[in-house]
């Protein structure tokens, strides 16, 4: 079966951060282009970054620049989303998507 689960969410507080993972089960991530986004009832979809294939990486969304990270390691066949200086705003269910597939998202919760 051709999934992605994404794993490391939960409750932290304004200013902490925490680790997102993805992984793929069914196919080879390390042969795709992974997409971070996030999705909330209010602003809808936002897509947060971007690595290629051999780790090419990029932020598209201003709000994040200079506080989140993409990575990934192809030995573990994982992408990884590092989240610094976390907001009430990013708020968010976080959601790692390929060509391929796309996960069920991982709760983030950022709360005093």
């Amino acid at each position: 079966q051709v999934q992605l689960v994404e794993s490391g969410g939960g409750l932290v507080q304004p200013g902490g951060s925490l680790t997102l993972s993805c992984a793929a089960s069914g196919f080879s991530l390390n042969d795709y282009a992974v997409t971070w986004l996030r999705q909330t009832p209010g602003k809808g979809r936002e897509t947060i970054a971007r690595i290629t294939s051999d780790g090419s990486a990029l932020i598209y969304l201003d709000s994040v620049k200079g506080r989140f990270s993409i990575s990934r390691d192809n030995a573990k066949s994982e992408v990884y989303l590092q989240m610094n200086g976390l907001k009430p705003e990013d708020t968010a269910a976080y959601i790692c998507s390929t060509s391929r597939a796309r996960g069920q998202g991982t709760q983030v919760t950022v709360s005093a």
